[in-house]
């Protein structure tokens, strides 16, 4: 209750102060997304260059910003559907504190930029590669979301384009093997991502009038069906060092630590007896895998 007035009294006044400006484009940018996001397209190009260079904090810096765009102009278009939902009302557009056509222009003002510096400053598949994200994104999975429930599996390749373009401005070829074995790995775990946050809140969704798969699948299912592809998450994993990627024994035992406890941990939410609908815990969970991942992956080459 104290948030909701709060929010109103900020939405009110014509003049914010800075503190409140970088909250409203944080949270329109969605920054822990985009952190997400930028700290993948670093991964791939640590891959790709084997090694930490200063040239990639250009286009890690341009991906944040392309990223930060896209969340905004995804907010942009879905303002209407936000202000349904108990979840998403308090964000910057449907609650007021931001007018749509400001958010437009901040949105497109970012992703601008990073286009601009990514074409530019780094080569022009990498910028492609920026823009097909943002395409794809805003054009294919937005949309999509609005007729059918499982948008989710083409939306993914979102999260399997950053570290393919990380890849690419580290010096790596789009036609080596080992790109796609990393792009299936962030592929399988965006799924995973995107269906446990979207299910728990899957009667807000049925209430905005978008599909969800709580209409399709019991709870019982949807556990059994999130447990599945989270194990697919971790094996992925796992298959990288076939394709001469994580070759260090101590980061391979790392992932392997990492992924038998997401697996035994999600294990105990998802289909142990007598457990919780509730997603957030396995959801918050596979989070934190990726994010230690990311980081065994880019100390790989240190423990060479």
């Amino acid at each position: 209750m104290s948030t909701a007035l709060s929010v109103n009294s900020i939405a009110n006044r014509q003049v914010y102060s800075w503190k409140e400006w970088a909250a409203l484009l944080l949270s329109l940018g969605k920054i822990r997304i985009s952190l997400l996001v930028t700290l993948s397209t670093a991964t791939g190009y640590l891959l790709a260059a084997e090694k930490v260079a200063i040239q990639m904090l250009l286009p890690a810096a341009a991906v944040f910003l392309l990223a930060c765009g896209s969340c905004a102009l995804n907010q942009f278009q879905e303002r209407k559907i936000d202000a349904l939902m108990e979840r998403t009302k308090n964000r910057p557009l449907p609650s007021g504190r931001l007018n749509p056509s400001s958010g437009l222009f901040i949105s497109l003002g970012l992703i601008s930029i990073g286009s601009f510096i990514l074409f530019h400053r780094a080569n022009l598949l990498t910028g492609m590669l920026g823009l097909f994200a943002v395409f794809w994104y805003n054009g294919i999975y937005t949309p999509l979301k609005r007729k059918t429930a499982f948008a989710a599996i083409p939306g993914a390749l979102i999260g399997a384009i950053p570290p393919a373009l990380g890849w690419v401005s580290g010096g790596g070829s789009l036609l080596d093997p080992r790109i796609w074995a990393i792009v299936f790995f962030f592929f399988m775990w965006q799924i995973t991502h995107f269906w446990l946050l979207l299910l728990d809140f899957g009667e807000e969704y049925e209430k905005a009038g978008l599909p969800s798969l709580t209409r399709i699948f019991s709870p019982t299912q949807l556990r059994r069906i999130l447990f599945a592809w989270v194990f697919a998450t971790a094996v992925a994993c796992l298959i990288l060092p076939l394709f001469g990627l994580v070759t260090s024994y101590a980061v391979r035992v790392g992932c392997l630590i990492a992924g038998f406890w997401l697996v035994l941990r999600t294990a105990r939410s998802l289909i142990a007896q007598n457990s919780s609908l509730s997603f957030l815990p396995p959801f918050h969970t596979i989070n934190v895998y990726m994010i230690s991942v990311i980081l065994l992956f880019s100390l790989d080459h240190l423990f060479r």
